[in-house]
């Protein structure tokens, strides 16, 4: 913390960060899906996975007017300053077919919604119903589901294969959620609290993580995958 800086302004801060972090990452959404639909078998499963990428634009374009009201005045430079955090994480899972695709938009989107869902907790009403809003499903996931599950009946073998990359992208996200709040100390700001807000200790915090184990076991467990 800066030495003029108060704890409510640090608090602020991190406020602001986790929605810069959420815009990027729709827009990251975005990028990631189009590249999935075009390497779609179909035009049915391209037009779900289009339809999934508009979702997460409409979720972006409220993020970014929300950073307009706080007074952030030209937010696509902050947006773009969390790139790093996204382009990380995409170096080291980067899906080989259409399949790693889907299974990386339904697990890896959905750890990352549960990780933010959780620090959700700890905002002003007005910020954690904006965050829980654009976290919600996009309303696809039973197509990811099905897609997944018809391919592993034609072929067994698929579901080995993607069973070890949810693994993979589990472990992943782990460690980007770790990264995260270790080098945002704003971040890590909302976590422990401010203002009005309570926030959690270290051992909340680390059942934290496993809750969000937990949740991508039962989330493989609906691909019909072993976490």
């Amino acid at each position: 913390m800066a030495a003029d800086e108060t704890p409510d302004d640090q608090y602020r801060t991190g406020i602001l960060e986790l929605i810069g972090i959420l815009a990027y990452g729709e827009v990251s959404a975005c990028e990631r899906l189009a590249e999935d639909a075009a390497m779609s078998p179909d035009l049915e499963t391209k037009a779900e996975i289009l339809a999934m990428m508009a979702a997460e634009w409409d979720h972006f374009e409220k993020l970014r007017d929300r950073l307009v009201e706080m007074k952030q005045a030209d937010p696509y430079p902050f947006i773009d300053s969390f790139a790093d955090i996204f382009d990380r994480f995409h170096r080291q899972t980067t899906p080989s077919d259409w399949l790693e695709g889907l299974v990386k938009a339904y697990v890896g989107d959905g750890l990352a919604a549960d990780f933010y869902r959780e620090i959700a907790a700890y905002l002003d009403p007005e910020t954690r119903e904006l965050v829980l809003e654009t976290l919600s499903g996009t309303g696809h996931s039973e197509f990811v589901v099905d897609a997944v599950c018809g391919a592993i009946e034609r072929d067994p073998r698929v579901g080995g294969r993607l069973a070890l990359w949810g693994r993979r992208l589990m472990g992943e996200a782990l460690s980007q959620a770790q990264m995260v709040v270790a080098e945002r100390d704003a971040l890590s700001a909302v976590l422990v609290g401010g203002m009005d807000y309570p926030g959690m200790d270290l051992a909340g915090i680390g059942r934290m993580f496993t809750r969000l184990t937990e949740a991508h076991a039962a989330r493989m467990d609906r691909l019909g995958l072993s976490a």
